[in-house]
């Protein structure tokens, strides 16, 4: 299940640029999660923004998540310091704000146009990142930032410019699975890896040959990993560790893989021995602004029929 990001259709904000708050972002989410899962903890899956708003969600309300997993994550607004040109465009008086509006319909306004901010978050342009499944993605996408408006982006975008949880990640005491490509050109690596030094019970997976987009570039290698972090006991994650021990153990001297740093081709794995085996329904995560990719390994148990929309339209 996909969850839209605040400002985004069909989360509308009250008044066009309305300014968003932490709060009023947690206790949406909360009151989602709480609708469809009965309550009952669950694990996050954010890309880029929605992996901001998944360690937000976590370090707010614990109680809901029961693990989270980041694919170009981050947990500063800002980079530190290294932050997008569009944040920094709508900190500029007057100027600022119409120029943000202007590019934000140039970009939606043609699939081709949409088509290229998409491009530049791929690395490898060779790899077949662009079969039927993301380029209907993409269009899914398209059609709901063209009935979202651009004021509600922006104070979107604003308020992750605003907002840092750098600070609480200490305390934060859930597994953490963090996937990065290795030439993230949107959001910095180094941010990314700064992440899970912070975090205390992080797993992290470093992609070569990949750029912001993990889910398409190495969509298969990706999915094991997954697997194997959701289920540390299933058939993929047993032969994963059955592969990397064969391949490697030279490297180890007979001691634990759980402390080990494991490389693989265009792979690299930091395995930690807490991270415990967690349950997860039906997730979904956005690629770039919106783009909803799912991945299912089974299905939610309440009917889609029986889900009401909340405030705030998640």
């Amino acid at each position: 299940m996909a969850y839209p990001l605040p400002g985004h259709h069909p989360w509308s904000l009250p008044e066009p640029g309305t300014p968003i708050t932490a709060d009023e972002v947690v206790d949406a989410m909360a009151q989602a999660i709480s609708r469809d899962f009965a309550s009952e903890p669950v694990t996050l899956i954010g890309h880029s923004t929605g992996g901001f708003l998944s360690l937000l969600l976590a370090v707010r309300r614990p109680d809901l998540v029961r693990s989270v997993i980041l694919l170009g994550g981050f947990a500063c607004g800002r980079f530190e310091g290294k932050e997008r040109f569009a944040a920094r465009m709508l900190r500029v008086p007057r100027v600022g704000p119409y120029v943000f509006r202007h590019f934000f319909k140039r970009w939606i306004s043609t699939r081709e146009q949409f088509r290229w901010g998409s491009i530049e978050c791929v690395y490898d342009k060779s790899c077949p990142w662009e079969d039927d499944r993301a380029v209907d993605a993409m269009e899914m996408v398209r059609s709901h930032l063209l009935r979202t408006r651009p004021e509600d982006v922006a104070a979107c975008v604003q308020f992750m410019s605003s907002t840092s949880i750098l600070g609480d990640l200490p305390k934060m005491t859930l597994p953490v699975l963090n996937l990065i490509g290795v030439h993230d050109g949107i959001v910095p690596p180094a941010h990314q890896l700064r992440l899970s030094k912070l975090l205390p019970r992080a797993q992290t997976v470093l992609f070569g040959d990949c750029g912001h987009l993990v889910m398409v570039e190495q969509k298969r290698q990706m999915e094991k990993v997954i697997a194997g972090f959701v289920d540390p006991h299933s058939s993929v994650a047993t032969a994963l560790r059955g592969r990397w021990a064969e391949r490697f153990a030279p490297l180890f001297d007979d001691a634990s893989t759980g402390a080990s740093s494991i490389r693989l081709p265009g792979l690299e794995q930091f395995l930690s021995d807490d991270v415990e085996a967690t349950r997860i329904a039906s997730f979904a995560f956005p690629v770039g602004e919106g783009i909803h990719v799912e991945h299912n390994s089974n299905r939610h148990r309440h009917p889609a029929v029986d889900r009401r929309t909340p405030q705030l339209g998640l």
